[in-house]
């Protein structure tokens, strides 16, 4: 059993080369022994009080980037994104779509041995892979609050490292494997709405 509080959301879904839109309410899951209703989510802060989701289903690569591309029109100075999910997911080419959506043309790699990447376009995009640090004291030493102040957009991979770090506002971008076919991806998009 599993209880649900209410939430926004679209649903995206990609066939036969058509993206198909729903917008309704859906539900975030709580834990069936919750009681309170008050428990926020792991890695999230209690301000969060409601999101909007949008949940897509990518076929391929380009799919992916497309829904980067498409998220980056959305974004504004000082955005951050907290990506979610595991080697292989898609978390780069997701970057790739974000960074051309920013208005950045040129090659768009992952940070895993810099850290960070930084590509220019409308907003800057400052590209994070927390993989390699030991902990959230670690991000002093890169300047994190410095990249936050810039005015770009920060997409952090293995945010999970460094979640007491995120500010409330943060979008968390997961992306996942979908169980009907590997080379499909699940990706889900929650922007907070802060109280």
């Amino acid at each position: 059993m599993v209880s649900y509080s209410s939430r926004n959301f679209a649903l995206a879904l990609f066939c036969e080369g058509k993206v198909w839109y729903t917008k309704g309410s859906i539900s975030c899951l709580r834990h069936p022994n919750d009681q309170s209703g008050t428990r926020p989510e792991a890695g999230r802060t209690a301000e969060k009080e409601r999101s909007t989701m949008r949940e897509y289903i990518s076929h391929n690569e380009a799919e992916t980037e497309k829904i980067g591309g498409s998220l980056a029109a959305r974004l504004q100075a000082g955005a951050v994104l907290a990506y979610r999910g595991g080697l292989g997911a898609g978390k780069t080419a997701f970057t790739r779509g974000l960074a051309k959506g920013l208005g950045y043309e040129g090659r768009v790699t992952s940070p895993t041995f810099t850290i960070v990447n930084e590509y220019e376009g409308r907003l800057p995009l400052f590209h994070f892979d927390m993989y390699r640090l030991g902990d959230e004291d670690e991000l002093f030493d890169i300047g994190w609050e410095d990249y936050l102040n810039r005015g770009g957009v920060c997409a952090v991979e293995w945010s999970e490292r460094i979640a007491g770090a995120l500010p409330p506002e943060t979008v968390t971008v997961t992306i996942s494997r979908c169980p009907e076919h590997e080379d499909w991806r699940k990706i889900i998009i929650e922007e907070a709405e802060i109280k």
